[in-house]
């Protein structure tokens, strides 16, 4: 049995009747060379099946058209019932697909999966590197930006120097038209859920929420959970322990809602009649927990698909693209 040779560049030049250099333009995607000639390497292309040596493309364009995702959190917590990161995966995904990019997925929920994915990106290996989320001050953003790999971030980063390009959402204006609601629909002893206190996010939703009970004369009732359901369900039980009384709670994102509404059910208390809730995302969880959960909606599909979008004028050095804050919206349902 033969095996059938792979078509080289020269075949195709044969084919075309042009030269090995023009062939290679048109391939690497040159806007230079006349249309006619164009359509004749094209047609001649897909008549031998002939497919472009990446590592030989490379060299010519500089570009690897891969850019990589970066997941700073455990596998554990990635491939959860948490559906942050497959919507932002989704997005990314998909704006990267439509724009012939290939997506490489990194997680680097320890020193060193940093180190891992520092020296896979200084290495070459893709043409720029998406975060999906940052924890701290964490360094390796301004790292790789100093190396002059293109960087965006999902979420504003809390340091990193240079400054580097990020999507967000307004997390303190969603949280802050929960609780006024909360407030109009009389609840006045209106407890919250904070997120991780390491995050942006986290910090954020809680300002929002300080700052319009301050604004309102109202007291604050704080615990921090780490956005699982399970800190939800620890959260809820710490908060009717601490304040008896309470009537209403904002959670800082829908899986701890969740557990929220599950630790009110083992504690007796009717939802919204005893205690209102209201969460952050507007996952389906929300639409089909019982009762179901008002929420603050964050388009975190637009978010991935915004990111890939950013980071693909980076990478051509069209324009340096601005950070994007991207609305939020009050989704009522029954629980508040």
């Amino acid at each position: 049995m033969t095996t059938r040779e792979r078509p080289t560049l020269e075949a195709v030049a044969r084919r075309a009747g042009v030269s090995r250099a023009t062939v290679s333009r048109v391939v690497n995607g040159s806007t230079t060379v006349a249309a006619t000639i164009r359509e004749a390497v094209n047609r001649a292309v897909d008549e031998l099946g002939y497919v472009p040596n990446q590592a030989a493309r490379s060299l010519v364009t500089q570009r690897t058209d891969s850019v990589a995702l970066i997941l700073p959190e455990t596998a554990n917590r990635v491939f959860s019932d948490d559906l942050f990161f497959p919507a932002i995966i989704r997005g990314v995904g998909m704006e990267l697909e439509a724009a012939d990019k290939q997506l490489v997925l990194m997680m680097t929920g320890s020193e060193a999966g940093h180190h891992r994915v520092e020296r896979y990106a200084v290495a070459g290996h893709v043409d720029g590197v998406v975060f999906a989320s940052i924890h701290g001050a964490d360094p390796l953003p301004g790292t790789l930006a100093r190396r002059g790999i293109p960087v965006i971030c999902s979420g504003r980063p809390m340091t990193a120097e240079p400054p580097v390009p990020y999507v967000d959402v307004d997390h303190a204006g969603g949280v802050a038209a929960a609780v006024r609601h909360l407030i109009a629909t009389g609840r006045r002893r209106i407890a919250t859920i904070a997120g991780p206190q390491d995050m942006v996010a986290g910090i954020e939703r809680l300002a929002g929420y300080t700052a319009t009970l301050r604004a309102a004369g109202l007291p604050e009732l704080v615990v921090t959970g780490d956005f699982t359901r399970e800190s939800g369900i620890t959260g809820m039980r710490a908060l009717l322990a601490r304040d008896p009384s309470l009537d209403a709670v904002f959670v800082a994102s829908d899986l701890m809602a969740h557990g929220a509404l599950m630790a009110l059910r083992e504690a007796g208390r009717e939802v919204p009649a005893d205690v209102a809730v209201i969460g952050f995302d507007d996952f389906e969880i929300s639409r089909y927990s019982d009762p179901p959960l008002t929420t603050v909606r964050q388009p975190i599909g637009e978010m991935g698909r915004t990111l890939a979008r950013q980071m693909l004028l980076l990478i051509t050095g069209d324009e340096i693209p601005e950070s994007v804050v991207l609305p939020t919206e009050l989704i009522v349902r029954d629980s508040a």
